[in-house]
C-alpha cells in the first residue's frame, strides 16, 4: 500500500487543498490519523512541517517500531514525530517532548533519506515510497517544497481562497462548538449538519420541533383558522430511489414517493403536497444508443413518471411541481427525488417514550419477499448484470393501503393514543420496531404475511412503504384496534416493550435474535480517508455565460431569431407539459398554484404552493416549496454548485411571494461511488462546504436531507449533485403568479451582487430579496420569475406563453444579455406608472405587448413560432396530443321548460359519501357539501373478511335510508384497468339491499345522486346515468374509457353548461363556461350515435368541454380526453342523477389562482337548495 506525503504552509496550516485528509465517512474508533491531525492543529505560525501518513497503524508500527499503550486517544504515548522545521525550539514548545520522540532533521533531503531508511528496514520496496501529493489533478513532489513558501505544496488555484476560508471557518467553529470533546471528528455528516447546529446555537432556529422520533423535518407554525390562532406542525421530507428506479422504473419511482410520504406520516402528519425532481440523460436519443446492461432513457423516464404519478394519484396526493433535469452523466444512474409537505395540529401529536409493558402494533400492509435487501441493494456496485439480478429488491407499492393509514392518523382520537411511531423503511421489522424502545420482544410469527413460506430473516428485514409500527399503552390497545378496523386497516400486536435492554426476535417459538441494546447502539469501526478537493478553473467557469452552444453560435452570428428559438428548444428549457400532466395537481382542493397558468395554461410555475390541510374551518396560511440545482455549474465546481442551489431555491420562493427570512432547507446529495481515491471524496466535501457557507451566509438552516453515494456505472459517474429544497410559510395574499398580465407593463431585472470569486454577496442578496418582497407586498410587482442559467429570453418566453402576450425587449440590451446565465436574479413585471416606486438597483429590459410577438431590435418572433420550438422537443417522449383533429362542433343549448321539483323538503339534507378501497376525494367532497350547508355522513366499506362485508352492506343500507343525497366521490376504486374503474362501487351497489335503498332514495324521497370522475364511472356502470335507475350496462350503453392520449391527464378543464334540466345546475348559467380540475386516466365518453342523439335531444348532455370562450371542438387542447361530441357530463332523464368528469368539488378560496375563468358551478349549493328552497 502506498503512503501519501502531506504538507502545510505557514499561517495557513489548515489549508483545505493540502490537509482535508481526515474527513470521515463513518463513525469509528480513533486511530493514528486523528492524533496526527490533532498535532497538526497545535502547530501554529511555523513555516513548514511535513509528516508521513500511513494507511493504518500496523504499517506505521512496522516502519517506525512504535508501541502504543491502550486504544484510547488519551493513552497514546511515546510516538515518533518525524519533522523538519527551521526552528527546532519552536517545535519543542508546541509539542510536548515527553509525549513524543521527536526526530528533527536539518533538511528535506535528510527527511526523505530517513523515510527511505525506515521503509527499507520495514521490508517495503522503495518503489512504493513516493513523496508526492495529488492535488487538482497535478502531482507535487517534496523537492519543490521550500521552507519559505507560505503556500506549501498547494499552488494557488483560481477559487482557492473562498473554499479554504469556508473550511477554516468550519474548523474554527468546531473548536468552539465541540470544546472539550474528543468524540467529534471531521466528517461529511458533521459538515452537513454543522451550519444548522451553529444557527440553532445562535438562536436562529426557534421554530424547529425537536424530537428523536420522526424521520422528517418539522417546524412549529402559528396558523389562523376562523380567526383563532393555534399551533401546527409543518413537516417536509425529501427521498430518493435512484438505484431502484434505475433497475425497475415503475416500482422504484412509485415507492420513492411512498417512502417520502411515510416519514412525515409516521410523525402523524397529513401529507398534502408533493414535488418531483429527477435527473436523466437525453431521452430523445435512439434506443440503439442504450448502454449494455441499461434500460433506454426513454423507457426509464416514462416508466418512472408512470410509477410516481400512479402512486400519488391513487393515494390522493397533489403533486404541485414536476421537473426533469437532463445531463449526459445521468446515464450512469437515474436521479429520482420525491419531496413532500405534511401538517397536523400540534395538539394532536404526542411525543412520549416507550414504557415496559407497552404494546407495539403493526399497522397496514402485509409482508412479502419484495423489498428484502432494498436498502443494501442501493449501495451495491452497479454493473451490467444489476438489471438482471436486482429487480426483486425493489419494493412493491400499495398506495390505497397507505391512504388508509393517512385517514386513520388524521383522526385526532386516534393520534392521541399513539405514544411513538416508526415507519417500515430500510431494515423492515428489525429496524422499524427495533428503534422504538431499548428493550423489545418481537414475535415474528404474528407478522401478517402476503403468502406462506417466509422464514424468520425475511419476516425481519422485508421493507415496504405501507406499514407503521406504533407504541400504544396496553389500556388503549382495544380502542386503537377498533379505529383501525373502522378504516378497513389490518392491525396486529406483534411486540411488547420489556425492562431488559435487549432486542429479542422470536420465530416458531425460538429466539433467533437476542442482542443487547448497548451493542446495537455502537456505530461500527472507525474509518478514515484522504480527501483531495479539485479547485475549479476560471477559464471553465459556467456562470454568466451562454449555456447552450448552438445559442452561443447564433449570438456570435447576430442571428437573434435562431438564438431565441434554439434556446426554447433546448432539452433543459423546453416544455415538459406532457410529463407534468401525468400527475394529479389539484386533489385536496388546496393547491394555490397549478403547475401551468394563464388562460392557455402555458406558463410554468417555479414553486408549489398549497393551503394547509385544515379539516374544519378556513385558513389563509400556505406553504411554499421550491428547488435549486444546476448540474453544469455543480460539475464545474461542487462548491459553487451548492451555493447557487441554495440561492436559486431562495430566489424561486421570493419570486412566488415568499419571505426569504423564514425559509428552511432540506438537501438532497447524490454523488459518484466513493473509493480509496481521495479526489472522489472531494466532490461531496466541497459541495457540503459550499452549502455550509451559504447557510451561514444567509442565516438560514437546512434541517434535514438525504444522501446517495452510489451514482456510478462502470466508469461513468453522475454529476456531483446537491439539490436544495426551500420551504416557506406565507399567506394566500402574498402569492405572486408568474404569467405576464397586462399590455404596457415593464419588465424589470434585479441582479444579485457577486464577489471576485463568483460567490453571491450574501448581505446584498438578502437586502435585494427583502426589497423585492416589499414591492410585492405593496402590489408594485404583478408577476415574477427567478432566472436561471438560461437567461432572460427563456424566462420571458415562459412568462408570456400563459396569456400569449408579446414582449418588446429594450434597445439597450445587447443580444448576448438575453441568453447569458443569471442564477439568483429575479425578473418582475411592474405597472409602467409604478416603476418609479422601485428603490433598488434595477434594469428595465422590456415592455409587455398584447401583439403576440417577441421583438428584438428589428427581429420579430411570433408567440406561435416560439411555442412550436418550446413544445416540440419532448413531444415524442411525453406527448400532449394523440390526435390532430380540431374540428369545431355545433353543440346545441337545451333550455328545459321546467326543472324537477322536490316534494319532500328538508332544511338540511343529509349526504352519504361511501369510501371504498381506492377512494381519495371524500375529504374534498365532504367539505364542498358542508360549505353548501348539508350534513354529511361518510362510511368506509370494510372488506377484509366476509363478515365485515356483510356488516358494511347493512351499514351502508341504514345510512342511505337516512340520506337525501348519495355522492360517489373520485378515486381509483379497484384500480384503473380495462373495465376496472369503479367496478368496486358498481359491484357493491348491485347488492339487493343497497340497490333497494338507492331506489327508495330516488323514487320515494325525491333524492339526488352525484358522481364525479371515478364516481361518474360508477353511475354509468350502475346505469343511474343515463337511465335513472340501477340497471347495469349492455354492449351498446354509453361508457367511459381510456383517454385518447392513453395516459392519466391532469389539468384545468373548461366546460360549458349546455342544459339546465338538472337540479344540480340550477344556479349555474346556461351557456356559461366554467373551469375545474380534471384528473383521470379513463374519462373519455363514448356511445353509439343513437345514444348521442337521444342524450342531446332529451337535454341529458349537461356539460361539454370547451375553450375559455365557450367554443366546442374536438381539439385535444380543450377536449382533454377525446370524448365523443366533447361530452363532459350527463344526467338521468329527469336530471336528478348527474355524472361528470371534472372535479367541481376541488374549489375553495385562493385555489388555482393562476387559472383564468369562473371555477364555481355551484352544483353543491344547487343540490342543497333543491331540498331546502
Amino acid at each position: 500500500m502506498e503512503p501519501t506525503l502531506l504538507g502545510t504552509g505557514s499561517s495557513n496550516n489548515n489549508s483545505l487543498g493540502r490537509n482535508c485528509q481526515n474527513v470521515l465517512s463513518r463513525r469509528s474508533t480513533p486511530i493514528l490519523g486523528v492524533l496526527l491531525l490533532f498535532l497538526f492543529h497545535l502547530i501554529k505560525n511555523f513555516k513548514t512541517m511535513l509528516y508521513y501518513k500511513f494507511q493504518n497503524y500496523e504499517e506505521f508500527k512496522s516502519i517506525f517500531g512504535i508501541q502504543i499503550h491502550g486504544n484510547g486517544a488519551k493513552n497514546r504515548k511515546n510516538k515518533i514525530l518525524l519533522a523538519y522545521i527551521k526552528n527546532k525550539e519552536l517545535l519543542h514548545q508546541a509539542v510536548k517532548s515527553d509525549d513524543y520522540t521527536l526526530i528533527h532533521l536539518s533538511s528535506i533531503t535528510e527527511l526523505k533519506l530517513e523515510m527511505k531508511k525506515r521503509i527499507k528496514k520495514s521490508g517495503l520496496r522503495s518503489s512504493k515510497m513516493k513523496h508526492k501529493v495529488n492535488l487538482n489533478g497535478e502531482t507535487y513532489y517534496s523537492t519543490i517544497y521550500s521552507t519559505d513558501d507560505n503556500n506549501g505544496l498547494c499552488e494557488d488555484g483560481d477559487y482557492k481562497a473562498p473554499i479554504e476560508a469556508s473550511y477554516q471557518h468550519y474548523l474554527k467553529s468546531r473548536e468552539v462548538m465541540y470544546a472539550g470533546r474528543d468524540d467529534k471528528f471531521v466528517c461529511l455528516m458533521d459538515l452537513a449538519i454543522f451550519a444548522m447546529k451553529q444557527l440553532r446555537a445562535d438562536g436562529k432556529l426557534e421554530d424547529m420541533e425537536v424530537s428523536d422520533e420522526i424521520n422528517a423535518c418539522s417546524i412549529i407554525v402559528p396558523v389562523e383558522i376562523d380567526g383563532k390562532t393555534e399551533e401546527w406542525l409543518v413537516f417536509f421530507k425529501n427521498e430518493t430511489h435512484n438505484h431502484p428506479t434505475e433497475i425497475e422504473p415503475f416500482g422504484g419511482a412509485a415507492t420513492c414517493l411512498g417512502g417520502a410520504i411515510r416519514d412525515p406520516l409516521s410523525g402523524r402528519g397529513y401529507v398534502y403536497q408533493a414535488m418531483r425532481v429527477t435527473g436523466a440523460a437525453d431521452p430523445t436519443v435512439p434506443v440503439s444508443a442504450t448502454l449494455k446492461g441499461k434500460l433506454s432513457q426513454k423507457k426509464l423516464v416514462r416508466g418512472a413518471a408512470s410509477g410516481y404519478s400512479s402512486y400519488g394519484n391513487q393515494i390522493g396526493l397533489a403533486t404541485g411541481y414536476v421537473k426533469e433535469i437532463y445531463h449526459p452523466n445521468y446515464v450512469a444512474k437515474r436521479m429520482e427525488i420525491g419531496a413532500v409537505m405534511g401538517a397536523a395540529p400540534r395538539r394532536c401529536v404526542k411525543r412520549e417514550n416507550s414504557d415496559p409493558g407497552d404494546i407495539i402494533i403493526l399497522l397496514g400492509g402485509q409482508t412479502g419477499r419484495d423489498g428484502c435487501g432494498g436498502a443494501t441493494g442501493s449501495s451495491k456496485v452497479h454493473t451490467e448484470a444489476s438489471i438482471e439480478t436486482c429487480g426483486a429488491e425493489v419494493q412493491k407499492g400499495n398506495a390505497p393501503t397507505e391512504r388508509k393509514i393517512q385517514r386513520l392518523f388524521r383522526r385526532e382520537e386516534v393520534s392521541s393514543l399513539i405514544k411513538k411511531c416508526n415507519d417500515f423503511g430500510a431494515g423492515g421489522v428489525s429496524v422499524a420496531i427495533g428503534e422504538l424502545a431499548a428493550g423489545l420482544t418481537v414475535d415474528l410469527d404474528k407478522v401478517p404475511k402476503k403468502y406462506a413460506g417466509l422464514d424468520g430473516t425475511e419476516l425481519a428485514i422485508s421493507e415496504s412503504q405501507e406499514r407503521m409500527a406504533v407504541v400504544v399503552d396496553p389500556k388503549d390497545v382495544a380502542e386503537f384496534m377498533k379505529y383501525a378496523e373502522e378504516e378497513n386497516l389490518e392491525a396486529t400486536e406483534v411486540a411488547v416493550v420489556t425492562e431488559s435492554p435487549r432486542l429479542v426476535l422470536k420465530w416458531r417459538g425460538k429466539e433467533i435474535v437476542n442482542l443487547s441494546r448497548a451493542f446495537l447502539d455502537t456505530n461500527g469501526a472507525h474509518q478514515e480517508t484522504d480527501v483531495v478537493v479539485t479547485l475549479p478553473s476560471e477559464k471553465d467557469a459556467c456562470l454568466d455565460v451562454i449555456a447552450v452552444d448552438c445559442v452561443k453560435e447564433a449570438v456570435e452570428k447576430e442571428d437573434a431569431k435562431t438564438a431565441f428559438l434554439s434556446m426554447l428548444s433546448d432539452l433543459n428549457v423546453c416544455s415538459q407539459k406532457g410529463l407534468v400532466e401525468m400527475f394529479d395537481s389539484s386533489i385536496g382542493a388546496a393547491s394555490v398554484l397549478m403547475p401551468y397558468g394563464g388562460k392557455y395554461q402555458l406558463t410554468e410555475t417555479q414553486a408549489m404552493v398549497a393551503k394547509l390541510p385544515v379539516l374544519k374551518g378556513k385558513t389563509d396560511t400556505v406553504t411554499m416549496m421550491s428547488y435549486g440545482f444546476d448540474p453544469v455549474v455543480s460539475s464545474w465546481s461542487p462548491y459553487h454548485g451548492a451555493i447557487y442551489a441554495v440561492t436559486q431555491s431562495m430566489a424561486k420562493i421570493v419570486a412566488a411571494g415568499g419571505d426569504y427570512k423564514k425559509i428552511r432547507f432540506t438537501f438532497q446529495e447524490y454523488f459518484k461511488r466513493m473509493t480509496e481515491d481521495a479526489s472522489r471524496w472531494g466532490q461531496p466535501f466541497a459541495a457540503l462546504l459550499g452549502a455550509f457557507d451559504a447557510q451561514l451566509g444567509y442565516g438560514l438552516p437546512s434541517i434535514g436531507g438525504k444522501d446517495s453515494m452510489s451514482g456510478t456505472f462502470n466508469d461513468i459517474d453522475v454529476p456531483p449533485t446537491l439539490v436544495s429544497f426551500a420551504v416557506d410559510v406565507a399567506k394566500t395574499g402574498d402569492v405572486v403568479t408568474p404569467e405576464l398580465k397586462t399590455d404596457g407593463n415593464k419588465l424589470v431585472r434585479f441582479a444579485i451582487d457577486k464577489d471576485d470569486y463568483d460567490i453571491p454577496v450574501y448581505e446584498k442578496v438578502m437586502a435585494l430579496y427583502d426589497g423585492i418582497a416589499k414591492l410585492m407586498q405593496d402590489k408594485v410587482v404583478v408577476s415574477a420569475y427567478a432566472l436561471d442559467s438560461y437567461g432572460i429570453a427563456a424566462a420571458v418566453a415562459k412568462m408570456a406563453f400563459g396569456n400569449k402576450l408579446g414582449v418588446t425587449f429594450a434597445d439597450e440590451l445587447e443580444l448576448e444579455d438575453l441568453f447569458t446565465g443569471a442564477l439568483g436574479d429575479i425578473l418582475v413585471e411592474v405597472d409602467a406608472d409604478r416603476v418609479n416606486e422601485i428603490d433598488l438597483d434595477y434594469d428595465v429590459i422590456g415592455t409587455v405587448r398584447d401583439n403576440g410577438k417577441f421583438t428584438i431590435g428589428n427581429v420579430e418572433i411570433t408567440v406561435d413560432e416560439a411555442l412550436k420550438a418550446w413544445c416540440g422537443t419532448l413531444e415524442k417522449v411525453f406527448p400532449t396530443k394523440a390526435v390532430k383533429a380540431t374540428d369545431a362542433l355545433d353543440t346545441p343549448i337545451y333550455k328545459a321548460d321546467s326543472i324537477y321539483v322536490c316534494k319532500n323538503k328538508i332544511a338540511q339534507p343529509t349526504v352519504f359519501i361511501p369510501v371504498f378501497p381506492g377512494t381519495n376525494c371524500e375529504y374534498d367532497s365532504r367539505k364542498a357539501f358542508e360549505r353548501a350547508g348539508a350534513h354529511v355522513e361518510t362510511r368506509v366499506f370494510k372488506n377484509m373478511t366476509a363478515s365485515q362485508i356483510r356488516e358494511s352492506v347493512e351499514e351502508f343500507e341504514r345510512t342511505i335510508n337516512q340520506a337525501q343525497i348519495i355522492m360517489f366521490p373520485g378515486g381509483f376504486s379497484a384500480g384503473d384497468e380495462p373495465d376496472g374503474s369503479a367496478k368496486f362501487f358498481a359491484t357493491a351497489f348491485r347488492n339487493e339491499k343497497m340497490k333497494e335503498a338507492v331506489t327508495k332514495l330516488l323514487n320515494e324521497r325525491d333524492g339526488l345522486a352525484l358522481g364525479i370522475c371515478n364516481g361518474f364511472q360508477a353511475l354509468i356502470k350502475l346505469g343511474l346515468v343515463p337511465h335513472g335507475q340501477i340497471v347495469g350496462q349492455d354492449e351498446n350503453s354509453p361508457t367511459l374509457t381510456f383517454n385518447t392520449i392513453n395516459r392519466h391527464i391532469s389539468k384545468m378543464a373548461y366546460t360549458k353548461v349546455v342544459s339546465n334540466k338538472s337540479p344540480w345546475l340550477a344556479q349555474a348559467t346556461l351557456g356559461g363556461t366554467y373551469v375545474n380540475p380534471a384528473s383521470h386516466g379513463e374519462g373519455r365518453f363514448v356511445a353509439p350515435k343513437e345514444w348521442l342523439d337521444k342524450l342531446f335531444a332529451n337535454g341529458q348532455v349537461a356539460t361539454v368541454y370547451s375553450d375559455i370562450n365557450g367554443n366546442v371542438s374536438m381539439d385535444e387542447e380543450w377536449n382533454i380526453n377525446g370524448s365523443y361530441c366533447s361530452i363532459e357530463g350527463i344526467t338521468s332523464p329527469d336530471g336528478r342523477c348527474f355524472g361528470k368528469m371534472a372535479h367541481s368539488e376541488r374549489r375553495d378560496a385562493s385555489v388555482a389562482v393562476n387559472i383564468y375563468g369562473e371555477q364555481d358551478l355551484k352544483i353543491f349549493e344547487s343540490g342543497v337548495a333543491y331540498f331546502r328552497d
